[in-house]
């Protein structure tokens, strides 16, 4: 396989004696030794996502002496990030992760650079954040921004490494049409519809599975920098926690996809941006000081919590109907559609989705709370417990 950093650095331009000490298990493989070493450090890696799956990434990226790690993420750190997000610790709670990751990694390796990026990854600034760099880390929690990773990595031929966790399981591939593979598309062609797959927060997510998912794709990513071994092009790896088993598909490309197909039909981010909205409709919704008032009044009206039992073990508010939202089209019938109804969950994304099934069920007077229950918690009572 041909390393994608094709010039070696100048052999002027030796290791250090610190980067030989730091770097020395890497020198005496054969595979690797001072030429893959100098390599790695001419390289640039851009990881999306600074959560669950890029802290090992980048953690191990830096370790390994990757030259430039390019971080974006807007999001700031909260308690419940630590059970898994191990690039961030309980100082770092409110602080701008991209700035937690920064100080970690310089802690790490402070030869490498890092290179922050504090903004969404959108189509108006994805192809600006990406040119300078060799290979694209998928470490995003999103569908609207994992199809953005994939399909920019497509259209500018660089590796798309990608990883995704969902409770106990997680799978791990090499997305690459320009070295014979398929892209993310060809497997699934559209997102799916908002709030259909619930995300880690909804669904959890054992803590230790990023942290094993995260470490094979940066083992990925440094194969791919140095031109080693047999990458996962054409593979997805499926990794089951629970009863510690690993399965391979085979993956091909789709002459019909609309990114990397024969005929593509989405050739700028501007249409890659049409064909990843996943905006769901505007919906009626309060927030939460508005449901205590209704709390307070005297006026009937259901107050239902679609979350599953377990979270709701953790908080709950008094008086509501509980019904998970993956049983709530087998259990409407309990619910009357003349009644004023308002639906909760843990953040607000749920209970827009039970919203728009009750709305299609002739429910004329429902809503549902912004933020949740969480949002409760932060405003209202902090006597319930934030999870």
């Amino acid at each position: 396989m041909i390393p994608l950093i094709t010039e070696s650095p100048a052999p002027e331009d030796p290791l250090s004696e610190a980067e030989r000490s730091r770097y020395a298990r890497h020198l005496t493989l054969p595979e690797v030794g001072p030429a893959g070493q100098r390599r790695l450090k001419a390289s640039r890696v851009l990881c999306i996502g600074a959560g669950g799956l890029g802290s090992p990434v980048t953690m191990y990226l830096a370790a390994a002496g990757v030259g430039e790690i390019g971080i974006v993420d807007f999001d700031r750190v909260d308690f419940s990030n630590l059970q898994r997000q191990i690039l961030h610790g309980t100082s770092d709670v409110g602080r701008l992760k991209v700035e937690s990751a920064r100080d970690r990694l310089a802690e790490i390796n402070p030869e490498v650079r890092v290179t922050p990026y504090d903004t969404r990854f959108t189509p108006g600034n994805a192809a600006t954040i990406a040119e300078p760099y060799d290979l694209i880390i998928d470490g995003t929690d999103n569908f609207a921004t994992r199809y953005l990773s994939n399909d920019l990595a497509a259209l500018t031929k660089k590796p798309n490494v990608y990883g995704s966790i969902h409770r106990f399981e997680g799978q791990v591939s090499v997305f690459a049409p320009h070295l014979g593979g398929p892209c993310y598309r060809c497997l699934f062609p559209e997102p799916p519809a908002p709030g259909l797959v619930p995300s880690c927060a909804e669904g959890g997510v054992l803590g230790i599975l990023p942290g094993i998912v995260g470490a094979m794709q940066a083992n990925e990513a440094v194969k791919l920098l140095l031109g080693l071994g047999d990458p996962l092009i054409g593979r997805l790896l499926h990794f089951d926690a629970l009863a510690f088993r690993f399965r391979e598909i085979k993956l091909r490309r789709d002459p019909h996809c609309a990114v990397c197909g024969d005929s593509p039909t989405l050739t700028t981010l501007q249409e890659i941006e049409f064909a990843c909205d996943m905006t769901p409709p505007p919906l009626h919704e309060i927030d939460v000081h508005q449901l205590k008032i209704r709390l307070a009044q005297d006026t009937a009206f259901v107050l239902l919590d679609v979350r599953e039992p377990a979270e709701i073990e953790v908080a709950c508010l008094p008086g509501s109907v509980k019904i998970p939202l993956g049983e709530l089209p087998a259990r409407i019938s309990e619910l009357d559609p003349a009644a004023e109804t308002i639906v909760h969950c843990k953040a607000g994304g749920r209970s827009a989705k039970a919203l728009q099934l009750l709305l299609d069920a002739g429910f004329t007077n429902a809503c549902h709370v912004q933020g949740g229950i969480n949002a409760w918690s932060r405003e209202i009572d902090p006597s319930v417990p934030l999870y």
